[in-house]
């Protein structure tokens, strides 16, 4: 492993291009930008790559170590924060779902309540919200005791004592944020859709639960359980591939943390956006 995460770190090692002198010119400052762009990209990528490799070829390897931090990663990306999800869930159900059920019921244009349910809560809002909600809690976290164990040279010390780095601390986090992110989203789709009939009906729009309901089951697809499935597993391994090797991938000071936070949740969100549109894409092409 020690020779994995050296490979790693030479492959995207930014810190020479960072710390160079500023250039003179526009041009200059762009090339620069899309070479450390392609650079990052190159390192997550292998980054990436490694993981997927201990996650096949290491599955069955230290279970009763690995297994109960998998299961403190579901708990902390997952268990741990849904109190905050059904806030958001009763919040972004006043907010939106309702106030669209009752504008509709306005022009009457109920009808299309299903779909519109299904395109904005189902395919778009709810995965994304709850993607960027647990990089914004979980894995900033992610970096900052990463990055701190590296500093502190606990990453190097794991490789003394024959511990795969990457299995012992990255395989977990990996799939706690998966599995957590995917049922949040479950929870939050559900905790709106109910809500926001709530807050339709106090308005006194004239629809039945049944009819609500009924609408939208029909609007939904396998296609679309299928890819929310997908979308939702995906986020949550590409936000803590982000996060991970920000944190573990390049050796650190201590006061680099931080710095290396902000610039780790930046680029999740940005992962999370371009995900996203592909996944828009494929709805539409499908």
């Amino acid at each position: 492993m020690r020779g994995n995460l050296a490979k790693t770190f030479h492959l995207t090692n930014l810190q020479v291009f960072r710390h160079a002198v500023a250039p003179k010119s526009y041009t200059d400052l762009l090339g620069r930008k899309l070479f450390l762009a392609l650079l990052t990209i190159q390192g997550l990528g292998a980054f990436a790559l490694i993981t997927l490799g201990v996650i096949l070829k290491k599955h069955r390897v230290a279970r009763s170590v690995v297994q109960p931090r998998i299961r403190h990663e579901i708990n902390r990306a997952g268990v741990a924060l849904l109190p905050m999800f059904i806030f958001i869930a009763l919040a972004l159900g006043f907010l939106v779902v309702g106030q669209t059920v009752s504008a509709l019921a306005k022009v009457g244009a109920t009808d299309y309540l299903g779909s519109t349910m299904v395109i904005v809560i189902v395919r778009e809002l709810g995965p994304l919200l709850t993607a960027v909600l647990v990089l914004a809690r979980v894995g900033t976290a992610n970096v900052i005791e990463l990055g701190t164990a590296r500093a502190l040279g606990e990453v190097e010390a794991l490789e003394a004592l024959g511990i795969d780095p990457v299995h012992y601390l990255i395989v977990p986090r990996v799939i706690g944020m998966a599995l957590g992110i995917f049922s949040l989203t479950i929870y939050l789709i559900i905790g709106a859709l109910a809500s926001g009939w709530v807050f339709a009906f106090l308005q006194d729009v004239p629809l039945t639960p049944g009819d609500y309901f009924k609408q939208i089951a029909e609007a939904l697809g396998w296609l679309d359980f299928a890819l929310l499935a997908l979308k939702t597993l995906a986020f949550g391994f590409f936000i803590a591939i982000v996060t991970c090797y920000h944190g573990l991938a390049q050796p650190l000071r201590l006061e680099d943390v931080s710095r290396v936070a902000v610039r780790a949740v930046t680029q999740g969100v940005i992962v999370c956006v371009l995900l996203d549109a592909v996944f828009i894409v494929l709805y539409l092409v499908t």
